[in-house]
């Protein structure tokens, strides 16, 4: 068993959007690894972060990540900081990672008209994402074996770059 594609990127990226429509195209599942990490633990991220820190939610991250690699034939999305664990950089070896690169601008634009609670960029949501950006770039790049870019690109025209690479 082995995951079909795996999606990495920054938060806001749209690693889920773009990682549900190939499953569709595939016909098989998606996962994420947040809705995961939920499912397994029974909190919600902000309540793991709230409770044991970042480094207690990179913990839990890796094991469930970990897991799915292992056992799941589907499309799987990580969490945006889900390569600053090197276990999980480890495990990404040999599987079609895919990196959903977007533009700070555009990145800013997403987070800040989403509902979604993202608790490393509560404060300074702009400054916070130039940071994350500069730490994890080089990490994004180091796992994934294809980039997409989703700037200007509807979900669609990403999807169907996917899907070349794939077939």
């Amino acid at each position: 068993m082995s995951v079909k594609a795996v999606f990495v990127g920054m938060p806001g990226s749209g690693k889920s959007t773009v990682g549900r429509n190939v499953a569709r195209q595939l016909g098989t599942e998606f996962r994420d690894s947040d809705a995961l990490i939920e499912e397994t633990t029974g909190r919600t991220i902000p309540q793991i972060f709230e409770d044991g820190g970042e480094s207690g939610f990179r913990d839990i991250e890796a094991a469930v990540i970990q897991e799915a690699l292992d056992g799941y034939d589907g499309v799987l999305s990580l969490g945006g900081g889900a390569v600053l664990t090197e276990s999980t950089r480890a495990a990404l070896k040999g599987h079609p990672v895919f990196l959903i690169d977007v533009a700070p601008e555009e990145l800013l634009r997403r987070v800040t008209k989403s509902r979604t609670v993202r608790p490393l960029l509560v404060d300074d949501p702009e400054l916070r994402l130039r940071e994350l950006r500069e730490q994890r770039e080089h990490l994004y790049r180091e796992v994934a074996r294809h980039t997409v870019s989703s700037d200007e690109t509807p979900v669609a025209g990403v999807v169907a770059a996917v899907l070349e690479v794939l077939a």
